[in-house]
């Protein structure tokens, strides 16, 4: 059905259409089929026809409210591939039959120095993520991509390589950027020994990425089940972190280290691998904060950072790279009636590695 609304922005009358998603009315409800307006495109816009959508431990954490701040209702989703299937007038990359590719910013201000300089993910006003965040043409929040389609300026919208499965490429709009960006960033390369800690979604890109940048891979995990599947990914060792002994084998020897460890741990463990003027980079979300000894870090002159997401210039860079290596997740195919299922799934660490939607069982 189509309507006419106002635009928060400029007090314009925008056209609008209902458009089927999957999503939630409340903190303790299931997620279920609903009806969302998303606009028709804008001068600038492309509406993209979603095929497939990641599933990211994000969107459990905001449907749920466990982050607290969640608008409702709520359509999570921030790893959406598709077909272009209409394009506003001025849009000028896209052209309508394109495969393209939206993570997760739908929008930033444009003008900060953070947004010029293509990192947009620290925009300094305020980015606009691709769900729960305000959408400044309707007044509403933004929904995401469990829904048929989706309505992004051209700026924020990515080009896929047409030599990957397009199904396994949705998690790399998230979890695939997620542990690039760090690797780009602390110039991973040929003659680095580099730990991934924990084998999880985040973690089993880390170890695709590192080892395609040419860096030796050493995975460290708590479970023992898992050390066959490290080494099929491509790690050269795999340590059980639980094992002191195990653990003494790489320690002051690291030149990097990536933690995708979302629950508590002994971060001192993994900064103490590390070498003189080695790097831990944290981008798992523990929820309780990690205590860090002063020792783990003075003598060797080490660093303890956070990293996110990348800015649309690298996540365009990152999915070309993963394109010429021809890199994608590893993942399970659901359909959105199964969403709360894998929900219940992924609480418990149950899927290798990545859930992604079939969005066509939405669309019948």
């Amino acid at each position: 059905m189509e309507a006419i609304r106002t635009s928060a922005e400029g007090g314009t009358a925008m056209k609008t259409k209902d458009v089927k998603a999957f999503g939630t009315e409340a903190a303790e409800a299931a997620l279920q089929q609903l009806n969302i307006r998303r606009r028709y495109p804008t001068p600038h816009d492309v509406e993209i026809d979603i095929l497939y959508c990641g599933v990211c431990h994000s969107d459990l954490h905001t449907a749920r409210n466990e982050w607290h701040g969640t608008i409702y209702p709520c359509v999570p989703g921030h790893e959406i591939v598709g077909k272009i299937v209409s394009v506003g007038e001025h849009v000028k990359k896209f052209k309508v039959g394109d495969l393209a590719a939206v993570g997760c910013l739908v929008d930033s201000c444009r003008e900060c120095q953070y947004c010029k300089d293509g990192l947009e993910q620290y925009c300094e006003v305020a980015n606009v993520q691709t769900y729960n965040s305000p959408d400044k043409y309707l007044g509403s929040q933004t929904y995401g991509g469990y829904s048929e389609s989706i309505v992004v300026h051209e700026d924020f919208v990515l080009r896929v390589p047409e030599n990957l499965d397009l199904a396994a490429t949705a998690p790399l709009l998230c979890a695939g950027i997620t542990t690039y960006s760090p690797l780009k960033h602390w110039n991973v390369g040929p003659g680095q020994k580099v730990g991934i800690v924990g084998l999880g979604g985040l973690g089993h890109m880390g170890v695709k990425l590192a080892k395609a940048m040419g860096a030796e891979v050493i995975v460290f995990t708590t479970s023992s089940s898992k050390i066959e599947d490290a080494k099929r990914l491509g790690a050269d060792d795999v340590v059980l972190s639980k094992d002191r002994d195990q653990m003494r084998r790489y320690a002051g020897k690291l030149h990097f280290v990536l933690d995708a460890v979302s629950a508590e741990h002994d971060i001192n463990l993994y900064l103490n691998q590390l070498r003189v003027d080695g790097a831990l980079a944290l981008v798992g979300a523990p929820e309780h904060p990690l205590p860090v000894a002063a020792f783990s870090l003075i003598p060797y002159r080490r660093t303890f950072a956070g990293s996110m997401i990348g800015g649309l210039p690298e996540t365009q860079e990152m999915l070309d790279f993963c394109g010429k290596h021809n890199i994608v997740s590893d993942i399970e195919m659901i359909s959105i009636q199964q969403i709360n299922e894998a929900y219940e799934r992924l609480l418990k660490g149950d899927v290798k590695y990545r859930f992604v939607i079939d969005m066509a069982s939405l669309k019948k």
